[in-house]
């Protein structure tokens, strides 16, 4: 599906773009998705609308079967030089897959009086993905960046895109988000 339009108060959000994580084997090129999701940080902050920028430096607590272990760098946490995080950016730090569980982001949005939010960052089958069932719960219209994402598994990220995506909101490419942006002005 093709994205049908751009609300006029949109959010930005980027999901566990950092160290830790993008260092991590993906089933597509960082580079690439890091070019994205720069070039959609840029256009939504030229446009003046909010751009979220999220990191992850826990887990909820329950019992699972697998859980990641060890000693994690200092630097873990940060988001990457590739964001080129502003001042104006919302920064939001999560314990949980999904930005919107126990954060208070859906207040911030909807007190700025945001509608929609595009979506992008690592990994897209659990914190993309997450965040986006999050959104449609919490009655938000939900834009997914495909371009500006992956996975640390191919299938995991083609299974978001294909199956769960579509039901969630609208899916596009980067160009054609910014170009959707540009053309609202």
């Amino acid at each position: 599906m093709s994205i049908t339009a751009i609300d006029a108060k949109t959010a930005l959000i980027l999901i566990d773009l950092q160290k830790g994580i993008v260092g991590s084997n993906t089933a597509h090129p960082v580079d690439a998705v890091l070019k994205h999701v720069r070039e959609l940080a840029d256009a939504f902050r030229r446009h003046q609308l909010p751009v979220v920028l999220v990191n992850v430096t826990g887990g909820a607590p329950g019992r699972v079967e697998q859980r990641a272990s060890g000693e994690r760098p200092a630097d873990w946490a940060e988001l990457v030089p590739e964001l080129d995080a502003q001042l104006g950016d919302l920064r939001v730090t999560k314990q949980t897959w999904g930005v919107f569980a126990s954060t208070g982001l859906a207040d911030e949005l909807r007190r700025l009086g945001v509608t929609q939010v595009v979506i992008g960052g690592i990994s897209t089958s659990i914190g993309v993905e997450s965040t986006a069932r999050q959104a449609f719960e919490g009655g938000f219209n939900v834009t997914l960046a495909i371009d500006a994402m992956t996975d640390t598994k191919a299938e995991a990220h083609d299974n978001s895109i294909a199956r769960i995506f579509p039901r969630l909101g609208e899916t596009g490419r980067t160009r054609e988000i910014v170009e959707r942006l540009d053309a609202r002005a």
